[in-house]
């Protein structure tokens, strides 16, 4: 074997082997962005809904939740429906029509970048300070982050499709095993600085959803607001 042949036979090597790191590194990153657009937009191709039934509970204990049986309602699962089961039902979200579904982590200072770096590596980020779902007030959380461009796209993914809804869309709560049902009434970008939504005030109880946008960067931030069905 040539002195030439190793050294063309090495660079080549080197070649492909950063080449093939890349693209799994470009993978590892924009992985679960690319699977939840391209999963939303399969659904909706197909008119796939994504439903989670209705959810009863004891008001005199946090006893588990049962599926309500209602004739008419939930109770029966139509074509082209998918059921989602929530990940958490003593504190987590779920927003059927772009199937997110995560645990929610309570109390994180969101000037912290450690605190909610961490908080947001486990799910959704509840801002300290905030009130609890079924409260009069505001329920503000938060997924994404500013400490590293791949954890900005990483940490984005549960609220990537948070661009789609829209007013009268639903997000459902859950916390302490009991369920509350909010319903969409605006959508805004804002700037970064622009702190307001997180230190509103309000006398009902309303759900504050915040991102990045465009997603995976630190231009803007998407807020949506939900008022709690009933009230």
């Amino acid at each position: 074997m040539s002195k030439r042949y190793k050294i063309v036979f090495t660079v080549r090597l080197f070649g492909y082997i950063i080449f093939f790191t890349g693209l799994i590194s470009t993978a590892a990153v924009f992985g679960p962005l690319a699977k939840a657009e391209a999963g939303y937009r399969w659904d909706n191709f197909w008119g796939i809904r994504r439903t989670l039934p209705k959810i009863i509970t004891s008001s005199q204990d946090n006893t588990q939740p049962e599926q309500a049986q209602q004739p008419g309602s939930f109770g029966q699962v139509q074509a082209h429906e998918n059921i989602i089961s929530p990940v958490s039902t003593d504190f987590g979200i779920v927003i059927e029509k772009i199937d997110a579904n995560a645990k929610v982590i309570p109390d994180v200072d969101s000037t912290s970048e450690k605190d909610y770096v961490r908080a947001l590596s486990e799910g959704v980020a509840h801002a300290y300070g905030t009130n609890y779902p079924g409260e009069k007030g505001n329920v503000y959380l938060f997924s994404h982050s500013t400490d590293a461009p791949w954890n900005i796209i990483r940490f984005n993914a549960i609220f990537y499709l948070l661009r789609e809804l829209e007013t009268g869309d639903r997000v459902i709560m859950f916390y302490k095993n009991r369920r509350y049902d909010y319903i969409v009434f605006d959508k805004k970008i804002v700037d970064p600085s622009d702190v307001q939504y997180l230190k509103a005030k309000y006398d009902q109880p309303v759900l504050t959803l915040q991102t990045c946008d465009p997603p995976g960067t630190l231009l803007h931030r998407l807020v949506v607001r939900a008022k709690l069905e009933g009230s």
